[in-house]
């Protein structure tokens, strides 16, 4: 039977029958055709901003072996169409990024055709599962993420050593309680607030040089008089 599949070089053994000979064939033919495999991202054309789907650099990292079992790494695949969440206009933007380990699967026709007119077309040459029709599904092997959305039995949660910005005509927060935890301040800028309920403040509140907790007020008189406004 063939000894080096990968290389479709004959060994003496190969032709020791025609059944070795038939063998040494078919390895041949098989060791030619692109299924999917483990790639490393060399390049990407996007950056996470809200653009159509781009493509990326892949390199196969499983090596290809030669006659004498010596590796021969692959060179980059260029242009890839790569993988993103998407219906419609509705989409998860997150771009593959330099360095990323992921899977590339390889199509059985030429798609090139499809990749150009985004319609049904007749498959661009007469190649069949070849690496040059790639597309990069995801990724595999990575490491600890630092900005994430984690799900767990606790809950959701979404964690950016950042910023997180939610933009809407229209936002809102349905909960029995919501609560913020700011460890440096609150800022809402907006030309007015509408509060539906009762207030309950348990530390101090200061409106412009009003303190409500310290202020007195002017015009103090006994009896049923009112007293003036505050004093500041």
């Amino acid at each position: 039977m063939a000894n080096n599949p990968q290389s479709g070089q004959a060994s003496p053994s190969d032709l020791f029958s025609p059944y070795n000979s038939l063998a040494f064939v078919i390895w041949s033919i098989l060791s030619k055709i692109a299924g999917a495999t483990v790639v490393k991202v060399m390049g990407v054309t996007n950056s996470g901003g809200v653009t159509p789907v781009g493509t990326v650099d892949i390199m196969p990292m499983v090596n290809q072996m030669d006659g004498n079992w010596n590796a021969v790494p692959h060179a980059t695949i260029f242009k890839c169409p790569y993988f993103r969440l998407q219906g419609g206009a509705d989409a998860i933007i997150l771009d593959p990024k330099v360095g990323d380990i992921g899977i590339a699967i390889f199509a059985d026709r030429d798609i090139s055709n499809v990749i150009a007119t985004k319609a049904v077309s007749n498959p661009g040459s007469r190649r069949m599962y070849d690496m040059a029709d790639g597309l990069y599904i995801g990724g595999v092997l990575n490491g600890t993420p630092t900005q994430y959305v984690e799900f767990s039995t606790a809950g959701i949660k979404i964690v950016s050593p950042t910023a997180i910005e939610m933009d809407a005509p229209d936002i809102k927060l349905v909960a029995p309680t919501v609560e913020i935890n700011a460890s440096s301040g609150v800022t809402i800028t907006t030309p007015t607030v509408q509060v539906n309920g009762a207030i309950v403040a348990t530390g101090n509140v200061t409106a412009g040089s009003i303190d409500l907790e310290t202020h007195h007020h002017t015009g103090v008189q006994t009896g049923s008089g009112n007293t003036g406004g505050p004093a500041g």
